[in-house]
């Protein structure tokens, strides 16, 4: 005889289960963030954040490193997200259901799946060797950039799949072209669906050490262009780290990295929220 669950009791039991599986991540996300500002808060200061390094690393502060960061996640975004968006908008709006966009769908989660360390090599061998940009903030930039392309592409297509058709076939009844509709319509209601994308590939841009590795050399000054070499904060940690520097410096620099990627996340998660509420006039 089979046993047999009421559904209610099932009910609770499922309940219990997600609510558990819920609380258990968010206190392993909050220990790991606690335990690494808890070692690294006492050693950040306005010096340590806003000073030069001194002994390459061993003291001093980092902040030719905070900017190597923003350099290298700038140019990441600007070059992945129109190229993530626009083939989200192509997949969805124009190509259809045919073997060459099952291939697209399947290299994209293929690039999001690949190590990151095999990226830095690639961009080792294609942009520093091959097209000749050598150790510099665009190598680093433009490997980054095909990091996050796959994340911002799926989020991308995911939002602009789950919009109301009608908005779009009120759109194009009221006159408007594919393009007018897609640029005025689509786009603007998928926005915080492809915000969360981009916010989740700058996140894996901005904390990739693998990747920019060999592409963007480890110099100690700001760089001044694009072709200038960099060390952006993740790879300063690593240097830190297994060079056995200095672990202070090292869990103060894991610090600011953590909490450069927390007011990113928050900054921009309260805007896409304000703009939702403003598309639902509230």
């Amino acid at each position: 005889m089979h046993r047999f669950i009421p559904p209610k009791i099932a009910q609770k039991i499922m309940t219990g289960v997600f609510w558990a599986s819920g609380i258990l991540t968010i206190v392993i996300l909050l220990v790991i963030i606690g335990y690494v500002l808890l070692k690294g808060l006492p050693v950040v200061n306005f010096e340590f954040i806003f000073a030069d390094p001194v002994n390459s690393g061993r003291s001093g502060g980092i902040f030719p490193f905070i900017m190597s960061s923003i350099y290298v996640t700038l140019i990441a975004v600007l070059v992945a997200t129109p190229l993530g968006v626009g083939a989200a908008v192509y997949l969805s709006e124009y190509a259809g259901e045919n073997r060459f966009v099952k291939l697209i769908r399947f290299g994209a989660e293929t690039l999001s799946s690949i190590p990151s360390i095999v990226f830095g090599l690639f961009g080792l061998a294609f942009f520093v060797i091959y097209l000749g940009l050598g150790w510099s903030v665009l190598s680093g930039g433009l490997t980054l950039a095909l990091m996050a392309l796959p994340t911002i592409l799926a989020a991308s297509e995911v939002s602009i799949e789950s919009i109301n058709k009608s908005y779009a076939e009120g759109s194009l009844a009221l006159g408007a072209t594919k393009w007018q509709t897609i640029y005025k319509v689509v786009i603007p209601a998928a926005l915080p669906g492809i915000t969360t994308g981009v916010i989740l590939g700058m996140g894996r841009a901005i904390a990739e050490a693998a990747a920019v590795l060999y592409t963007v050399g480890a110099a100690l000054m700001i760089p001044t262009s694009i072709m200038d070499a960099a060390r952006p904060l993740p790879l300063h940690l690593y240097i830190l780290a297994t060079e056995g520097l200095s672990m202070d410096n090292a869990w103060g620099t894991a610090a600011v990295l953590v909490l450069m990627i927390l007011v990113i996340t928050v900054v921009t998660n309260t805007l896409v929220d304000r703009y939702r509420k403003k598309m639902m006039g509230r």
